[in-house]
């Protein structure tokens, strides 16, 4: 697994393209609004300034911290929830929108173009987690994955049909956000209610979306690599406390 697939021949090129920003965001978040947005409880559109929003983000971590001394576990399930919530309600919706390029590795949602590894890295930096975001996203889906979680803790399934892949993954994972490694691709998998939603900085529309899995041409995959995020204790743990997230040898 080699991170984002290359552009072909007959795709946009970003950068002989000027985009009208406001209008990119505004027709991507029309796409996005069919997916049921209350239901998922999911936020689509940007709120307040995102430097802001990664500031309060770093702020609200002390707080964690200090629950952690007194009650881990309490630290650990809020913190949890905390981490879905910031990541899907206040970051992502602010990356809507911004262009794909296999080269792209933006800092700022909607200025410059991402990768699919980097849109991964880079929000989960700006979520608060201690990491590399450049080595992150030019590790192969595997590391990716092992930068996330033990190799023993990671499902791997290949060679499976969609409702194979769903009712497998149902078996073993609870709603959350979670990482995904394909064969030329990464993004996040969001289930909910036994439904699989695909988050990623696309090849085939050419920016960040998120959209139902089954329907997203870039989710088919002869292997798929699975690791939990938010509902990853340890991973949780590691936020909290800042730990350095580095690839297990186990």
């Amino acid at each position: 697994m080699f991170g984002c697939h290359s552009k072909s021949k007959n795709a946009i090129n970003f950068t002989e393209v000027k985009h009208d920003v406001k209008k990119e965001i505004n027709e991507t978040i029309v796409e996005i609004s069919a997916l049921d947005s209350v239901k998922l409880d999911i936020n689509f559109k940007p709120k307040g300034n995102y430097n802001t929003v990664i500031n309060k983000i770093k702020a609200d971590k002390s707080y964690f911290k200090n629950l952690y001394a007194i009650d881990k576990g309490k630290a650990i399930d809020s913190a949890s929830k905390y981490m879905y919530s910031k990541l899907l309600n206040d970051i992502v919706p602010h990356w809507y929108g911004t262009p794909w390029d296999f080269n792209g590795h933006t800092n700022m949602p909607n200025h410059g173009e991402i990768a699919c590894g980097y849109f991964v890295s880079t929000t989960l930096k700006h979520l608060g987690f201690n990491l590399n975001r450049y080595k992150m996203a030019q590790a192969a889906g595997l590391d990716g994955a092992k930068l996330i979680q033990p190799i023993t803790d990671i499902k791997r399934y290949s060679n499976l049909s969609f409702l194979q892949l769903k009712n497998k993954v149902n078996s073993v994972y609870s709603n959350g956000i979670y990482f995904v490694g394909l064969d030329n691709h990464v993004g996040y998998v969001i289930i909910k209610d036994r439904k699989l939603y695909f988050l990623h900085s696309s090849y085939c529309d050419d920016k960040v979306v998120i959209e139902l899995a089954e329907m997203s041409p870039c989710f088919r995959s002869n292997i798929y690599v699975f690791a939990e995020i938010s509902t990853n204790k340890k991973l949780v743990k590691s936020w909290i406390l800042d730990e350095r997230l580095s690839i297990s040898p186990h």
